[in-house]
Parts: C-alpha cells; structure tokens; sequence
C-alpha cells in the first residue's frame, strides 16, 4: 500500500495519464496488488509501474489499466519487462487466455508498447472502440480504443 503516494506522483507527472485520486492509487496498491507490478530504482524508489485487474466476467482476461514510467527512466524498455513480468506472474499463478487494454487514439507510446507485446508472445491484437468521446461527461475526451490481445498459446 505504501507505492499508491509514488505511483499517483509517477501517474500525474506522466503528463499522459487520466490521473485518478490519490486514495483510488493506495487503493489499487492493496487490493490489486497480485494483478499490478512497481519497479524500483537502486534506492528502492518507484519508478514505473503497471496496475491491472482481473475482468469479473472473464477470470482468464487481465485488463491493463494504467502503464507509466518517470521521466528518467523512460526509453529503457523498462514498460515493456513490466508487462512481460506481471504477464507472466499472472499466466503462472492464475491462467491467462488474454490482455485488454484502453488506448487513446494520440496515444502513440501506448500503441507501440502493446502492438510490440503482442508481436512478441505471437498473439492476435484486435481493436475497436470501447468508449466514444462522447460518452465522457467533458465533453473533450478522445475515444478509448481497446486493445484486445490473445489468446496465449498453452
């Protein structure tokens, strides 16, 4: 529970991420830690993180729900061992048929990271949009385009 205050911090300085409260990350950080990773620096400080869930109607789906790395570390190709970790962690603990995902349309390092996950574990990615823009209450939000990757091979 003690990242949640780090990651909101890694989350808001990202200048990408919708940012949620800091209880929701303290939250996350105790009841979804089996489905979320942090990665730490030489001190022990997080550094990036990637936080996810399992889907209720679908126990074999993890649905990534926010990836970011600090500045400094950024372009190491830290995000993409997150993903294969906790990816792994999750295949290995609780099975793993697929990965979905929320991706703006303007979003291009999102894209690369999940296109290229995919591309890795030779899986399918299909996409379609989830939510239009229309649907969030500002009025300005681009549509969530979700990434649906699988199914993994046994």
């Amino acid at each position: 529970m003690e990242d949640g205050a780090a990651i909101w911090r890694i989350a808001r300085d990202s200048e990408v991420l919708d940012l949620n409260s800091s209880y929701s990350y303290l939250l996350w950080c105790r009841d979804f830690a089996a489905t979320s990773v942090v990665a730490r620096d030489e001190t022990g400080a997080p550094v990036a993180f990637v936080t996810g869930y399992i889907r209720p109607d679908r126990p074999e789906t993890l649905v990534v729900w926010q990836v970011a790395v600090d500045h400094g570390h950024r372009g190491t190709g830290l995000a993409a061992k997150l993903l294969d970790s906790l990816t792994a962690r999750v295949a290995a603990e609780q099975g793993l048929a697929s990965v979905e995902t929320t991706v703006t349309p303007d979003n291009t390092a999102s894209d690369r990271l999940f296109t290229s996950y995919a591309q890795r574990h030779d899986v399918a990615l299909e996409r379609e949009v989830l939510f239009d823009g229309g649907l969030f209450p500002e009025g300005t939000h681009l549509p969530e385009v979700l990434y649906r990757i699988g199914p993994f091979h046994a």
